[in-house]
């Protein structure tokens, strides 16, 4: 009889702890990730997790939830990485119900890590290719129609390419650029349109697509075939810093719409003198980040915060 009632309690113990233990995996997903609006927090992601994504990106078994259809899609700048470049990003998009993925493009080829974290150093078409294909396998795995991009620096340029020229305008329905260049970046003065086409259409050491986002280079020119950046039918929100350093001047990413193109040109000190953040820090500032949060979710608005915010972290201060 002992034997039988410890049997019994046994059981009920090992019923009582599998209980818990499916409340504690069907609470996870309730759980919010910490969002650090600190770029250095990226790079410090890598140096400890080499090779793997940021928290709240890359799951490919996410299904995207009916406030969120279309997947977010994250695509850094030169010398950036899936996780290097996004700080926040995933976490913030996660927290908020949607399907966040990110990829590397243009890494140099044959490396190994940390090589394999520094990417957005190939030719452009070459880098939009891939762009390509990451995006078929995250509509593939997720059953979406469409994807949303957000992108930095390069990752505001390099899509362009994809969009206009690899079938990638029907895959995408918001495109968000933090610190875009679509006029390219160096002086557009008259003296000098000759010298960075020149310079431009050459290969650079090292960054063998770095050249072909310089003000009037081929790859430049490529990008405004038909008169625009811009492409009818993609609803586009360029997010800008008067501190940029990299993107010369900071106006290069600032571009009306023409007629049947939906555009909305953002400069976050225009409203916000004390956010100091310039071409890295945008990519962490929390008042950056939450204009990226309406433009691809406009119907459901969150209020942009005005900080104190420092350069090259976006850190609040």
């Amino acid at each position: 009889m002992k034997i039988v009632k410890h049997s019994l309690i046994a059981c009920c113990a090992a019923l009582l702890g599998v209980v818990a233990l499916v409340a504690q995996a069907s609470a996870a997903p309730n759980e919010k990730l910490p969002e650090n609006y600190n770029f250095l927090s990226g790079i410090s992601y890598e140096l400890q997790h080499p090779g793997q994504s940021l928290p709240g990106s890359n799951d490919f078994d996410c299904t995207p939830s009916p406030e969120h259809p279309r997947p977010v899609v994250l695509v850094h700048g030169t010398g950036g990485a899936k996780a290097t470049n996004w700080g926040p990003y995933p976490a913030m998009l996660a927290n908020r119900g949607y399907c966040v993925f990110a990829l590397t493009y243009g890494a140099l080829p044959g490396l190994p890590w940390p090589f394999t974290a520094i990417g957005g150093m190939g030719k452009i078409d070459v880098s939009a290719g891939q762009l390509d294909r990451f995006v078929d396998k995250v509509l593939e795995a997720t059953g979406a129609e469409t994807v949303d991009l957000v992108g930095h620096s390069q990752g505001t340029y390099m899509p362009t390419y994809y969009v206009k020229f690899l079938g990638g305008a029907q895959k995408v329905t918001k495109y968000v650029s933090l610190a875009p260049l679509w006029h390219g970046s160096g002086s557009t003065s008259p003296t000098t349109p000759l010298f960075m086409k020149l310079l431009g259409g050459r290969d650079m050491p090292i960054c063998s697509g770095c050249g072909g986002m310089m003000a009037g280079s081929p790859m430049n020119e490529k990008i405004w075939s038909g008169g625009s950046p811009y492409v009818k039918g993609i609803d586009y929100t360029n997010i800008m810093t008067r501190n940029d350093e990299v993107v010369v001047p900071y106006t290069s990413g600032y571009v009306k719409p023409r007629a049947g193109e939906s555009v909305k040109n953002i400069v976050v000190q225009a409203t916000c003198s004390t956010d100091h953040s310039e071409h890295v820090g945008i990519a962490s500032s929390r008042r950056a980040a939450y204009f990226v949060l309406n433009a691809l979710d406009p119907e459901h608005p969150v209020k942009v915060p005005c900080e104190n915010v420092a350069p090259i972290t976006g850190q609040r201060f």
